[in-house]
């Protein structure tokens, strides 16, 4: 598996009669960040709109496209940029690129940082939130990216992406002015909902490869059992403090929810109701994925006995292809151990798969100038026992 550099920061939101009036933050430290490819592939897969149809076509170009721009393999090297082609291309499609990073890269510090695992029904994207998780969080203003359903309650996670020129892949000092920016409006977020807990990652993509940095709330119950052990160097800077501005009372105030779109939830407290509304996403991502498996029309294999339909799809938008993406869905539900597949995934050596099961949704990334993967193996590696 591919690795990223990480720098790790604490941040307190200092509170007032307006809310949110000041933030501090300081750094832990930095250390390797295990990527998997095939894991960023999927979660890029899954944030649509699961009340509509999924164009299969548009799916596989979009995976393409995003593995045309940025590299990897099944060794410890860092996750490469293709800055040159990354450079030349539009605006769009460098958001494009780096927001798909992003997304990818938050999620895989999800997963070391306070153990989270992929489940379909316990991720929502907040762009495409289904009706009963609209009528808790609306459908307008601002907004993080995805919605992660913890053991200690739900968290809201931003990720953001940046290309980055400089040789030196972190920027120096305190935290550039967006990244501060971004926070002050996390943090009016958070207190909107409650001290809705949240965090948020920031990828720069570089010549150095792709670097992250990481910001997670102090006080946060969603985030008491923070996994740092894997963090190598320390943290060196001074903490930093900045203002939050008082909320403009002269802004426009977002539209009432439409009636139909709200939901009613149990008593209890805004963190319990949001919890309880993530859990019922469940059915909807069920029937989503048979959707998706019944307009596949090749069946390449079975796992568990259980039919898998997709295709393989390769990178080469820009050139000859580095790799190809098997992109399948599972006729029904095969559960796997996944904790012994994260475990797996970030100590791929060359000898294994990047191979990644969630839920229904099946991705294998491989190198073309290798041979495909047999179903006998793809199976024996993602079902094997810790």
């Amino acid at each position: 598996m591919s690795r990223v550099r990480a720098r790790v920061w604490r941040f307190t939101v200092e509170k007032g009669k307006t809310g949110a009036e000041a933030v501090q933050a300081h750094e832990i430290g930095q250390g390797p960040l295990p990527v998997s490819l095939a894991a960023m592939v999927n979660v890029n897969a899954l944030a649509c709109d699961l009340r509509k149809k999924v164009d299969k076509s548009v799916r596989a170009h979009e995976i393409s496209l995003l593995l045309s721009y940025i590299t990897g393999d099944q060794t410890k090297d860092p996750l490469g940029v293709k800055c040159s082609a990354l450079d030349s291309s539009a605006g769009h499609i460098q958001r494009f690129v780096s927001e798909c990073t992003g997304l990818g890269v938050m999620s895989a510090a999800s997963e070391v940082l306070f153990d989270w695992t992929h489940t379909t029904d316990r991720l929502s994207s907040f762009d495409v939130l289904p009706g009963k998780l609209q009528g808790v969080y609306g459908k307008s203003g601002v907004r993080p990216d995805l919605l992660y359903d913890l053991a200690d309650g739900p968290i809201a996670g931003e990720a953001r992406g940046r290309r980055r020129r400089a040789k030196q892949m972190f920027p120096a000092g305190k935290g550039t002015k967006e990244q501060k920016e971004r926070l002050e409006t996390l943090a009016r977020w958070s207190a909107k909902f409650q001290d809705h807990a949240y965090f948020m990652s920031w990828v720069w993509l570089g010549e150095g490869g792709v670097y992250v940095d990481i910001f997670l709330p102090d006080g946060s119950a969603a985030l008491s059992g923070l996994k740092t052990g894997w963090i190598e160097v320390p943290g060196s800077t001074k903490p930093w403090h900045f203002r939050v501005p008082p909320p403009d009372r002269r802004r426009v105030m977002e539209p009432p929810l439409a009636e139909d779109l709200v939901v009613t939830l149990p008593g209890g407290s805004g963190q319990a109701m949001n919890k309880e509304a993530i859990r019922r996403v469940g059915p909807a991502a069920e029937a989503a994925m048979n959707r998706a498996f019944e307009r596949e029309e090749t069946q390449l294999g079975t796992l568990a006995g259980v039919p898998v339909r997709g295709q393989w799809i390769r990178g080469d938008v820009l050139g000859p292809a580095r790799y190809e993406v098997l992109l399948g869905v599972l006729g029904e539900r095969v559960e796997v151990d996944r904790r012994a597949q994260r475990d797996r995934l970030a100590s791929l050596t060359g000898d294994r798969l990047d191979a990644f099961l969630d839920g229904r949704l099946l991705t294998v990334v491989r190198p073309v100038d290798g041979p495909k993967p047999s179903w006998d193996r793809i199976s024996a590696e993602l079902l094997e026992q810790p």
